[in-house]
Order: structure tokens, then sequence, then C-alpha cells
């Protein structure tokens, strides 16, 4: 992985694209996290991060000048709340092919006032049911979606659905499976399980690791079930505090991280 650094950014591709706006060249550094913007000095209309390792899409500074963003294969399963905040005339967003996962969690591109443009093909969220209306009524302003059109008639149901009772009913149990999915953070109760420090170390490389939000499903429920990547599963021991606290350390950086 590289880090996003300032020499990275300055030392970058940039070129006035088919669209006549002035792009900066990211793709492919394996990057993991957004940082270190501001050495744009909003000087770019378009940022491509494709081909990275990004997991969450945050960091950034106040950038004025930016009106579109690509994220195609990266490892996305977050989005940051308040983006309208430093995105103000973002219009086109494209995140095909990460790890959102869940309804609730494209809430936070509902704040964002001029985007018109999305994808999210290719991400677990993309199969859900109610999936395009869900999106059509949280951004009435959006007007492609996975590069179909939303049209008015789509739009008007999306509306008479979710402002309905049993629409009401679907957005409570929208948001709580958004608030209630954490990657990483359900590990096992230190209670019943016995983990040395060598132990929480494979369960951190382990959940770092993770190629995919399936993957790291799976690895949580083994953790809950008492295993260890690559170990027989673990029994039901007591533990010493100063284990226990470790534990609980790691799932707060797990939690914070994620």
């Amino acid at each position: 992985m590289v880090k996003l650094t300032t020499e990275l950014i300055q030392s970058s591709m940039q070129y006035i694209n088919p669209c006549r706006d002035r792009e900066l060249d990211l793709r492919g550094y394996k990057i993991p996290q957004i940082e270190n913007l501001g050495a744009t000095l909003d000087q770019f209309d378009t940022i491509d991060f494709s081909d990275n390792d990004i997991r969450k899409l945050d960091g950034f500074p106040l950038l004025k000048r930016l009106k579109c963003l690509f994220f195609n294969n990266n490892r996305i399963v977050r989005l940051t709340e308040n983006l309208e905040q430093y995105l103000p005339n973002l219009e086109t967003l494209v995140l095909t092919n990460n790890n959102l996962s869940e309804l609730g969690d494209l809430d936070p591109l509902s704040t964002l006032p001029k985007l018109r443009t999305l994808s999210l093909m290719h991400n677990p969220v993309a199969n859900k049911q109610h999936y395009r209306a869900y999106v059509a009524y949280k951004l009435p302003e959006l007007r492609l979606l996975d590069f179909r059109k939303i049209k008015q008639k789509e739009r008007d149901e999306a509306n008479a659905l979710f402002k309905s009772k049993k629409g009401k009913e679907l957005q409570k149990e929208i948001t709580r499976k958004a608030k209630t999915f954490v990657p990483g953070g359900n590990l096992p109760d230190p209670k019943v399980t016995n983990l040395a420090p060598q132990e929480i170390h494979k369960i951190r490389e382990a959940i770092k690791n993770a190629s995919s939000l399936q993957e790291v499903e799976r690895l949580t429920r083994m953790l809950q079930s008492g295993q260890i990547p690559g170990q027989k599963p673990l029994q039901p021991q007591s533990q010493s505090n100063g284990q226990q606290d470790e534990v609980e350390e790691m799932e707060t950086e797990q939690s914070n991280g994620q």
C-alpha cells in the first residue's frame, strides 16, 4: 500500500479530460485512506481514486471546485457524515465495485445538494429489496442511478411507498441495520474465549486483510463461535483482566477505524 502524501499528489498525472475538466489521476496506488488532499489547492474538477484499497469515504478538506469522484474497485464499506460541508458542488460519484451493504449506509449522500449521477453497481446494497426506490426517495435531485435515468413515475412510486405506514416501518428497519453492523466490531466475548496476545494479533490481521464485506462477516461469525482463523475452535475459559482489556481496546480500534 502507498500512503497518499503531498509528494504523491504533486507527482501524479494531471490533465484536461474529454469533458474539458481538470483531472487528477490517483488510480492503482493501493491507497488505504484519503488524506492530504489540501495539497491539491482545490485546482481539480475530477479526482480518480479507482483501483485503490480505500475502505471509508472520508478525509476530505473543503473542495469547492470538485465536481466528480471515481472510486471504482476499492473496498469502501462506509460513507462519512456531513459530506456536503467538504464537497458542496459534487455532481458525480462513482462507487462501482465496492462493499457498501445496507440501504441505510447510503443516507450520508442525501445531504449532497448537487449530486446528480451515482453508481453503486457491484455493491451488495444494489441487490437489496427497494434499492432503487430508496435511493430515489432519499436523493430527490439525483438523475442517474447506475447509469439509468430515474423516471418521474419511479420517483413518484418511491415517494408513495416510503411516505406510507409500511414505508416508515421499512425506514426504521433500514436505519437499524445500518447502525447495527460494524465490520470486525462483533468480536467474541472475552469472558467466553481465552485470547492470547498473539491470537488477538491474528484477529486484527485477518479482519484488516479481508478482501470483501462477505469475508469480514465470515470472520466475525467464526470469532463469535470461538474460533481463531487457521486454528481449532477455542474452548470456553476464564480470562485475565489484562487480556480482556486488550480485546476491548481492539474492539474500540476496529469500531473507530471502519
